[in-house]
């Protein structure tokens, strides 16, 4: 009877040890939060014992958290630039990263405003008198608005009337409960309320939008960890990612 107890619970560490070694952790842009979550699904699906812990929030402050110690496996940025910083800090290896998807800026407005804004001069009008934007210098949304805005010769003029995000959907917050009269979001995060903003339009810009993923360097299960990347450019993953809104890398 000893025995078979000490078997047992050799077995039960084993297992614990299984599901432990099937468990990871990915920092990723708030933007992904919706598909992720359902991209976890299907991914633990597909890989019984696997487990996916997420923490979503800017780029730059998940970049941050990384540097300082943070165990995380998997880093997925909205910005090239913030994962450059990831590689130069050797957070993360660069023949590891990948790019996954794409994004598009918008302006949005809440879902009853009457302001006609079909441009980015357009804010300069009175009616505009708090804009959102992510803090650019943490928050990828917020530095391809400003570098929109600098190219348009507009920054100073919107700076003015700017309310500082930690991250693209604390800007859908403010624009959907009419805290703000206008924001800057990816055109994913629009979606996801459309009966409480709207889009008033595109934003031009001279570089692409495109989302970068790398396990960490410091990865206690790498493989694992690389297993989830690689899925994120199977059929199933960019199937998922295109429902939300996102583009193919």
């Amino acid at each position: 009877m000893k025995a078979r107890l000490i078997a047992l619970s050799l077995c039960s560490m084993l297992l614990a040890g299984h599901t432990l070694a099937g468990e990871i952790t990915v920092s990723a842009a708030a933007s992904l939060t919706n598909a992720f979550k359902e991209i976890a699904h299907g991914f633990e699906a597909q890989n019984p014992g696997s487990k996916i812990n997420f923490n979503f929030a800017a780029s730059g402050a998940l970049l941050q958290q990384i540097a300082k110690g943070a165990p995380v496996d998997v880093f997925a940025s909205a910005d090239q630039e913030t994962m450059d910083s990831a590689v130069k800090q050797k957070l993360v290896n660069s023949a590891d990263r990948k790019d996954f998807a794409r994004n598009a800026l918008v302006l949005i407005t809440p879902a009853d405003s009457k302001l006609k804004l079909q441009q980015l001069s357009d804010l300069q009008q009175a009616g505009i008198k708090h804009v959102a934007i992510g803090v650019p210098a943490s928050v990828p949304v917020g530095r391809y608005a400003k570098r929109a805005l600098e190219n348009a010769r507009l920054w100073p003029a919107v700076e003015a009337k700017a309310i500082n995000t930690q991250n693209v959907r604390q800007s859908l917050d403010y624009v959907a409960r009419g805290e703000v009269e206008a924001g800057f979001v990816y055109q994913t995060d629009a979606a996801i309320m459309p009966d409480k903003v709207k889009i008033a339009f595109s934003v031009p810009l001279d570089e692409v939008i495109s989302y970068p993923v790398a396990r960490t360097a410091a990865s206690s299960n790498a493989a694992e960890a690389q297993r989830f990347v690689n899925y994120l450019l199977s059929p199933a993953a960019q199937a998922v990612l295109g429902r939300y809104g996102f583009h193919k890398p």
